[in-house]
């Protein structure tokens, strides 16, 4: 795992925030070259769906015009939530890699744990806690600041 491409999730987290989305970024890599990049996008596309994992991997299929992306790795800021790691269950990604935990609505070492599913029908690699603290730290800010 290269942290270069957490830190440039975490760019498109703080973009996020900025527009005023919750800072989740995430950036999808195959063979070492970053084919998407993206933070959450709800606001903006009024689209419950538009979650940063499900917008990079959008992006990371039409570069690769394959709905499967079998040798490609996600970084995301945030455990993914149910939607979205059947998203990339269905996509097919090799590895997910992730900053900071999410208890109440993640989905893969917290609630369902869909790749633990015996419904599931892939399961990637994954790799929790890179990260971790900045990306924590960047939602808290997030929330305070509006509360």
């Amino acid at each position: 795992m290269k942290p270069r491409y957490m830190d440039l999730a975490l760019e498109e987290a703080r973009a996020a925030a900025a527009r005023g989305e919750v800072p989740v970024g995430a950036v999808i890599v195959r063979g070492g070259t970053v084919i998407a990049r993206t933070g959450n996008a709800n606001r903006a596309e009024r689209d419950a769906t538009a979650h940063a994992e499900i917008m990079a991997i959008r992006q990371a299929c039409r570069v690769l015009d394959n709905d499967r992306l079998t040798d490609c790795d996600l970084y995301v800021t945030l455990e993914p939530c149910t939607m979205c790691a059947a998203a990339i269950s269905f996509a097919r990604i090799r590895r997910l890699y992730f900053a900071a935990e999410d208890p109440k609505g993640g989905a893969v070492v917290h609630g369902v744990r869909f790749f633990d599913q015996p419904t599931c029908h892939h399961a990637p690699d994954i790799y929790g806690g890179i990260a971790e603290q900045a990306a924590t730290a960047l939602l808290k800010s997030f929330f305070r600041e509006r509360r």
